[in-house]
């Protein structure tokens, strides 16, 4: 173990810390800037449960859908200020609408998309009694690729529930909508009742003891420099200068939103290079001997029970962080600033861009975070600190690395659940799968709600 700090060394690590403070009280106060995926989530399960209500059991519509559908898709756009509707939305909004006068406000502007166009031009004449139901029916068979749409302003012009009405499209947005929700539903159960009876086990003490966890002989200004010098102000202050314009050259030839997609992991891993590379030189400044299942603790040789673990944490935590995420959003309103990422994965439909955003989020960033936070960080700070100091600060850390203030109650527990079960396990591959699985869970969620 080190005894001796350099004086340079510590004196960078205060410049480092002080820039990291600058950088991420800058994204912090950047991130109430940035629109939270929230509204749209809500709206798409609104059209969901809409769309689908026809062809649910009626036992399961109250679950599933509530008692209006119609009437809490409308609540949802009218919430929404109308410049921030599209155009589509618009046609939605004035399809519900009761008042005659409300819909020809919602209309009074031209689409610029042809098919919604004669929608519109449709609307204004069934208000104004200009055309028989059947000839505005057949000026709308051009929006049949979109069921829901169609569905509204066929039966707002005249149509008949038998004509509007794509079952195929219904069953199948049913089908959707119950994985959706019963899966998680289901997960949330399993979850809490784990957690009581983990709590059960800890109240009767028949919990086993926590094994021992080897920590690299780093100190607490080494984990400084990794975090702050390395994380932070290396990899998301100056390699970005590097970085963009490379992915710019790299990807100018590409398409969007491929290129986009690229671009954010060409930028991750230009990220984790500067961190890495200090990591390196920190383990080959130190004299290391051999220490069984290794300094970091993968755990490689264990993937089943690696697995079994990671998916028991998972479900333990999901419940916590949804009650925190409800709590913010109870007492302080949705504060936005949600990932970037999430809006894209919500509005990309390229299956290309998709994996590479997967690839990105699921594969990499978990990897590389625990790596970092859970396989390095925490166990120094155990060694420093002890265990519940250590589990708070990594997780504290971990929250505001993501630079999102809405995201950060969240996050601080999810990394709560990583340290507990990093140390629990004695083992980082738990916990790498853990954060993969948080990750994946996300995606397809986001996939399954992006209509």
């Amino acid at each position: 173990m080190k005894e001796n700090t350099p004086g340079w060394k510590v004196l960078l690590a205060i410049f480092s810390i002080l820039l990291t403070v600058l950088v991420w009280q800058r994204g912090l106060q950047e991130s109430f800037d940035r629109p939270s995926v929230s509204p749209k989530l809500a709206l798409n399960q609104r059209e969901m449960a809409l769309l689908a209500e026809p062809s649910l059991p009626k036992t399961l519509r109250p679950l599933l859908v509530g008692e209006d559908p119609k009437l809490e898709l409308k609540r949802t756009l009218s919430e929404l200020d109308i410049s921030q509707l599209d155009n589509r939305e618009r046609l939605l909004l004035a399809s519900i609408e009761a008042s005659d006068d409300k819909r020809r406000y919602l209309l009074n502007e031209n689409f610029s998309e042809p098919s919604l166009e004669k929608i519109r031009v449709n609307f204004l004449q069934s208000l104004e009694k200009q055309n028989t139901p059947n000839a505005l029916l057949d000026n709308i068979q051009s929006v049949k690729v979109d069921p829901l749409l169609y569905r509204l302003s066929c039966l707002s012009i005249g149509g008949t529930p038998d004509i509007c009405f794509d079952a195929r499209a219904s069953r199948q947005m049913a089908l959707r909508l119950s994985l959706s929700q019963l899966l998680p539903l289901f997960a949330i159960l399993l979850g809490i009742f784990l957690l009581i009876g983990q709590g059960w086990l800890f109240i009767r003490k028949r919990t086993l003891p926590w094994p021992e966890v080897s920590s690299l002989p780093l100190s607490t200004i080494d984990m400084v420099l990794l975090v702050a010098g390395g994380f932070v102000v290396l990899g998301e202050l100056f390699t970005p200068l590097i970085s963009l314009p490379l992915s710019e050259v790299f990807t100018r030839e590409v398409p969007s939103p491929l290129k986009e997609s690229l671009k954010v992991l060409i930028g991750y891993i230009a990220m984790t290079v500067p961190p890495l590379l200090i990591l390196r030189q920190q383990i080959n400044s130190i004299t290391l001997d051999v220490v069984e299942g290794g300094w970091i603790q993968w755990g490689f040789g264990s993937f089943r029970k690696s697995f079994f673990e990671a998916l028991k944490g998972w479900l333990m935590v999901m419940p916590l962080v949804l009650l925190v995420s409800w709590l913010t959003t109870f007492f302080f309103g949705d504060p936005g600033g949600s990932n970037p990422l999430l809006e894209m994965v919500l509005s990309s439909k390229n299956f290309l861009a998709l994996l590479v955003l997967f690839i990105t989020t699921v594969l990499m960033a978990p990897f590389f975070e625990e790596l970092v936070f859970r396989g390095v960080l925490l166990p120094v700070l155990v060694n420093k600190q002890g265990r519940t100091l250590a589990i708070s600060v990594s997780a504290l850390v971990f929250a505001l690395a993501h630079l999102s203030v809405g995201e950060m109650p969240a996050l601080f527990v999810l990394g709560m659940g990583l340290a507990i079960l990093r140390l629990s396990s004695s083992r980082l591959l738990p916990c790498v799968l853990m954060h993969s699985l948080w990750n994946g869970v996300t995606f397809v969620n986001l996939l399954v709600l992006s209509g």
